[in-house]
């Protein structure tokens, strides 16, 4: 999906609303147990409940990898689901990906080849190279997790350098995006106002 069509989506539906799909088995209605397949099960349900007010889904791969081969299924068919039956929604891997080099490049093979998924979240504080082989991918979205939202964010990525500038907001943080992929670098504004805001 390109970002007008994302646009369009968000206008025509007036939403900004993203569902995360962070599924666990040990909290899902006791019925769907029952279910071949109870995760993908309870995901539909979702989906297709709420597939006319959001524009985005999230799946937290975490969810799914902790029950093995049985999720990565879940997982797949879910993704699938989503593209066949609402091909306007944006699909968000929200895997936390980053490593050295030729092991991002095996995460961004799986998310962006293998699954054919619109966007991956990946961790950049191992730097330029652990993202960059997220970004060759053309018409695909990386978003970088440069502050987090969870009490222990507060351990570095707030930390401030000799001129009181925080680790999260420094402009290094946005210069790891590679001028030359103009459609990624774009969100480079979005790291500055961040860095603008007061965020305690």
């Amino acid at each position: 999906m390109n970002k007008q069509q994302l646009f369009e989506n968000i206008k025509r539906k007036k939403s900004f609303l993203c569902v995360g799909l962070d599924t666990d088995i040990k909290k899902i209605p006791e019925h769907l147990l029952k279910e071949e397949d109870p995760i993908f099960a309870f995901n539909k349900a979702i989906i297709d409940a709420t597939a006319d007010l959001c524009i985005a889904y999230k799946p937290n791969l975490a969810f799914y990898e902790s029950m093995g081969v049985k999720g990565w299924i879940a997982f797949e068919k879910t993704v699938n689901y989503i593209k066949q039956n609402y091909p306007d929604q944006f699909i968000i891997a929200d895997a936390k990906r980053g490593d050295i080099g030729n092991t991002s490049a095996m995460y961004a093979r799986t998310f962006f080849e293998e699954l054919d998924i619109d966007s991956v979240t990946v961790a950049p504080y191992m730097g330029e190279d652990s993202v960059t082989p997220f970004l060759t991918y053309e018409g695909k979205w990386v978003i970088l997790l440069a502050l987090t939202s969870n009490k222990g964010s507060h351990d570095f990525q707030l930390t401030e350098d000799k001129n009181g500038e925080r680790l999260f907001a420094t402009t290094k943080m946005a210069r790891i995006i590679p001028k030359k992929n103009k459609s990624i670098f774009e969100t480079e504004p979005f790291v500055i106002k961040a860095k603008r805001s007061v965020i305690t």
